[in-house]
């Protein structure tokens, strides 16, 4: 009985830092680049978009396919370092713990 009260009780403290986790990650921010720093996005810890920078020399009509590509070369920038950070953060909050290989967390 007192190993089963245990259990309940780190399960509850667990799901209590996932969610702080959660929180913290949201705040998360991250900018990814493209063009040697020509075009610029930074991405909130939930993928939103929180600013787009573009270099004015990019403006020109016979380079849209160029522009809209390096946009979305930084927005995948910044997403890759806003998922990384979450790794991280759950490999920190689950550390020692007895989790299988490759289990995503949380649930």
């Amino acid at each position: 009985m007192k190993d089963l009260l245990g259990l309940m009780g780190k399960a509850k403290e667990m799901q209590a830092k996932f969610q702080a986790m959660q929180e913290e990650m949201a705040t998360l921010e991250a900018t990814g680049q493209a063009g040697g720093g020509l075009v610029r996005v930074t991405l909130l810890g939930k993928f939103e978009m929180k600013s787009l920078k573009i270099d004015p020399s990019l403006f020109k009509e016979d380079e849209v396919e160029i522009l809209e590509d390096l946009i979305l070369a930084a927005y995948n920038d910044a997403r890759v370092k806003i998922e990384q950070a979450m790794q991280e953060k759950s490999r920190e909050l689950t550390a020692g713990l007895p989790i299988p290989p490759g289990m995503k967390l949380p649930f």
